[in-house]
């Protein structure tokens, strides 16, 4: 009996063997560890509503662009590494990559307005001002304020909605301005109107805030690069994070070929023409310039990267605001900057500034031991003399002039510059 038991086991084993061998050779997720040839299973990637600040809405930019990254058609560059780990949620900007077709990918930006240091601190301040404790609801904190509630009742906006916020894009509104920014904010459907029935009570708040901490993605979607403005495109918002078109830095370009460097240096001066004269008649003036703040695509060509420093006055209908009413702080003021900063009067903008910052801080690295002499000692002399124009516009003129004549024959002509290529053969501007 015994004997009799033991043979009916060993069948029974190896009849388990068998259908082992069976299952490993028909289970696809088994064989794909087996086989080096089988498609590997792409691991799930996961975001934190922290991480992207969706957890701060509606104080935030917007969630146009949500199923972009959510649907993992938004990648960012460390996921194509084995980890499959999100960046530091500390760093300001980063590099990432989107697709529309799942086929081919193309580079953007992915940028916060302000550090997350900041966004911490300005969230904190929010409750501690206006609530009186450490953690709080910022929509509902935000909502409590004069200033929304004025915008709740608005039909329209008008300057004194945006006195005393930081923005330079703010400093001297214009009506004119104002709807503009209302007809073609992006984080809302069309409605091409200049009213602000369209915009829901959350859609407001959103503007606002985007306002209030960082005007550069709104700059972006009132003056498109489609209709020839020298900005990346916008593509979208998710929470606290915008996604537009990539470019370089200006900075990656210092030590570029010389024929490269006279190249980004003249656009760089054709981009500060247009910023005075267009056919909108807007004068755009920066606050500020450094080496991020302009930007180039891979055709070459050069664009503002950073228009968070842009200010714009309306040479059409000049500024709707005063100095007085320039001055008037509230929570919204001091958001990301210190709320004793003083504002600039819009009286006091000069239409040369922009370009003699541009000559102290940025020319001299691009072009600095370019060409040989005695080209470079003309250059050199002539961006000095423009760096030192101030309060001289016909000497500030007539060396830019002169420095534009000096570079144009220094340029090339071929594939390194696609934007201008083959167009240049067969055409006199260049």
């Amino acid at each position: 009996m015994g004997h009799w038991i033991s043979y009916l086991c060993s069948g029974f084993a190896d009849l388990l063997m068998l259908l082992l061998v069976l299952s490993l050779s028909c289970n696809p997720s088994t064989a794909a560890t087996a086989s080096p040839s089988a498609p590997h299973v792409k691991t799930s990637y996961s975001f934190g509503r922290t991480f992207l600040g969706l957890d701060k809405c509606n104080a935030c930019i917007g969630t146009s662009i949500c199923k972009k990254f959510f649907k993992e058609e938004i990648r960012f560059d460390t996921w194509l590494s084995s980890h499959l780990k999100l960046p530091p949620s500390y760093l300001l900007s980063y590099s990432g990559n989107y697709t529309d077709d799942a086929k081919s990918w193309r580079m953007v930006d992915i940028t916060r307005l302000t550090s997350k240091y900041r966004h911490d601190r300005a969230d904190k301040r929010i409750c501690t001002s206006l609530l009186k404790t450490k953690t709080c609801s910022l929509e509902r904190a935000l909502r409590r304020t004069h200033r929304f509630q004025k915008w709740l009742r608005a039909k329209r906006l008008t300057p004194d909605l945006v006195q005393g916020l930081s923005s330079p894009m703010l400093r001297c509104p214009s009506q004119r301005l104002l709807d503009r920014i209302v007809r073609r904010y992006a984080e809302v459907p069309d409605a091409g109107s200049i009213y602000m029935d369209h915009l829901t009570d959350r859609d407001k708040l959103r503007l606002l805030y985007t306002l209030s901490v960082n005007s550069h993605p709104i700059l972006l979607q009132i003056f498109p690069d489609v209709e020839g403005w020298p900005f990346p495109r916008y593509l979208g918002s998710c929470g606290r994070l915008v996604v537009s078109a990539s470019t370089r830095p200006l900075r990656d370009f210092y030590g570029a070929a010389p024929e490269v460097a006279a190249d980004l240096a003249l656009q760089l001066l054709a981009i500060l023409r247009s910023m005075g004269t267009n056919d909108l008649n807007y004068f755009f003036y920066f606050t500020h310039v450094d080496a991020g703040t302009f930007g180039v695509f891979s055709n070459g060509h050069l664009f503002i990267r950073d228009a968070s420093t842009l200010g714009i006055i309306d040479k059409e209908e000049g500024s709707q605001l005063t100095d007085g009413q320039q001055e008037y702080k509230d929570i919204f003021s001091c958001l990301t900057v210190d709320c004793q900063s003083a504002f600039v009067s819009c009286n006091s903008i000069r239409e040369k500034h922009s370009l003699v910052m541009v000559c102290q801080e940025l020319l001299p690295k691009l072009l600095k031991g370019k060409f040989l002499q005695p080209m470079q000692e003309k250059i050199d002399s002539f961006l000095q003399h423009c760096a030192d124009s101030l309060a001289d516009d016909q000497g500030l003129d007539e060396a830019v002039a002169k420095l534009a004549e000096l570079l144009k024959p220094l340029r090339s002509c071929d594939s390194r510059f696609a934007y201008r290529y083959p167009d240049c053969k067969y055409s006199d501007k260049y």
